[in-house]
């Protein structure tokens, strides 16, 4: 059986427009949809894998049975700061029980809504990268253009020494992400590639998968 790095580095681009999308947010934090109509829609549309990453919540899977289907990938986004920038983090194939990462959930629902809360965030990616691994998952930068940083690469660097395995290569950078973008698509594969970074994409939906 396939662990969790292995599955993610299967995944080529044309998957991402097509067939996977691992980034998606759910009435648990700030989407639209419930995980029973994100799960519903994906199968309407034949997709081979979906990752319900709701912000610093694991919520949606401790109460929806209906999401061991084998089609979806447990996964979270993490708020936290580093060199001076909010970040995120993805966990990919975590143990959704686990204790650790449980401890580092939003407390009330606000916290995996509410933009003004999640700024105040006092996660380190240190944690939250500690904290993924132990639950058997894998740590991948979200969004990785939409961060102020003056150099990318070195960000991206310091996070590698604290245990990132991965980085959001094919995404979309819509809506706001796509006013707020301080790099290009092009550095952020590049980056990817010089590391021999695990690269994943998804929509960060947070409407309908259906349009």
């Amino acid at each position: 059986m396939k662990n969790i790095k292995e599955l993610l580095q299967e995944f080529k681009e044309k998957d991402y427009k097509s067939c996977v999308n691992l980034h998606i947010h759910t009435t648990f934090s700030d989407g639209k949809s419930t995980p029973e109509e994100i799960l519903s829609q994906a199968k309407e549309l034949k997709m081979k894998k979906i990752a319900i990453s709701d912000h610093n919540t694991v919520e949606a899977y401790l109460h929806n049975p209906t999401l061991k289907d084998e089609i979806v990938i447990p996964a979270i986004e993490f708020d936290c700061w580093f060199m001076g920038c909010l970040i995120h983090i993805l966990g990919y194939g975590i143990d959704v029980n686990n204790q650790e990462l449980k401890s580092l959930c939003a407390k009330t629902k606000a916290g995996t809504e509410a933009d003004i809360v999640r700024l105040f965030s006092f996660r380190h990616p240190k944690q939250v990268i500690t904290a993924i691994h132990k639950a058997g998952g894998v740590a991948v930068l979200a969004h990785p253009a939409c961060y102020w940083a003056f150099s990318l690469n070195t960000l991206v660097k310091r996070l590698i020494k604290l245990g990132l395995d991965g980085m959001e290569v094919f995404y979309e950078y819509r809506r706001h992400r796509k006013i707020i973008k301080f790099h290009s698509e092009k550095k952020v594969a590049r980056i990817a590639k010089k590391y021999n970074l695990v690269c994943t994409g998804g929509t960060d939906e947070h409407g309908s998968l259906k349009k």
